[in-house]
């Protein structure tokens, strides 16, 4: 049987690496920052992505991770979040389908910017402590949590409502997981409900996201209908990768793929409200009595 050759990704460009070769490589030593991610070992094991475009080239986005981490300091890694997650969407420009292989978080985890996960991932004594930071499920994964959330909470070009959604860490580790954030006016529902003062707390959000989550999947489409992307359009963002550098003291503008069309949003976040109304959120009762 002919196997063919896998072929290691060059200097400068993205690649690939298997899940199994990326758990091996996250020994208790390395999260509790002991020993150094062995970045030249695993870059071996890596298997090349993409083409030779613009699009696949690492360069930009190494520059990115160095800036947010000299933006925000030891201090203020958290906040970085916010700044970072539509910046990183717009740099490293990829499909939902490339976005949701593992491998390639896998590679820039742990063969582009291990430092990086350390900065934003390490308590007060150094160590990491979660092995999903380098490798794991979308939405806990250092890297593919933030593209993520830029990508289902964007309206359209506008990055605004990312931001927004990722200076909420009760957002990135609870409301994103929810199924109802990829219907897009759901998302902005969501958010609009901060944006209105209807929440104003993470445990406020946590438990409107779950109501809404719970009552919305039987009737979102038919209560708020939404337009599918423009996908020709993304597609020409997508060829357009490397043809500007991102800004950093501005929000850049995504594609031109489509917004949200208002009227959803808006009936979304009336009936949230109203759901939010009566769900149950912890510590409540004990604020109403202070």
């Amino acid at each position: 049987m002919n196997t063919a050759a896998v072929t290691v990704p060059e200097p400068g460009r993205f690649g690939r690496l298997p899940d199994a070769v990326a758990a091996r490589a996250i020994t208790p030593s390395v999260l509790r920052g002991l020993e150094a991610v062995p970045s030249a070992t695993l870059l071996r094991q890596a298997e090349a992505v993409g083409d030779d475009g613009e699009r696949w080239a690492t360069e930009a986005v190494v520059e990115l991770l160095k800036e947010a981490q000299a933006r925000f300091g030891d201090t203020r890694p958290t906040e970085s979040d916010a700044w970072l997650a539509p910046r990183l969407h717009w740099t490293l420009r990829l499909t939902r389908a490339e976005a949701a292989d593992s491998g390639l978080w896998n590679f820039v985890a742990l063969c582009l910017s291990p430092e990086y996960v350390q900065w934003r991932w390490r308590s007060r004594d150094g160590a990491v402590g979660q092995v999903a930071r380098f490798t794991g499920p979308w939405a806990t994964q250092a890297f593919s949590r933030l593209w993520w959330a830029a990508e289902l909470f964007r309206d359209g070009e506008n990055y605004a409502p990312a931001e927004l959604a990722c200076s909420d860490q009760d957002v990135l580790n609870t409301v994103l997981r929810q199924r109802m954030i990829q219907h897009r006016p759901a998302a902005q529902a969501l958010l609009r409900l901060r944006t209105r003062g209807s929440v104003r707390t993470g445990r406020d959000m946590n438990a409107a996201a779950k109501a809404a989550n719970a009552a919305f999947m039987l009737v979102h489409e038919a209560l708020a209908p939404d337009e599918p992307p423009d996908a020709e359009v993304y597609a020409e963002w997508l060829d357009a990768a490397g043809q500007s550098a991102v800004r950093y003291d501005t929000l850049p503008r995504g594609p031109r793929d489509g917004s949200v069309p208002p009227a959803s949003a808006e009936t979304l976040a009336d009936w949230f409200a109203e759901l939010f109304a009566s769900a149950p959120v912890r510590g409540k009762e004990r604020e109403g009595r202070e």
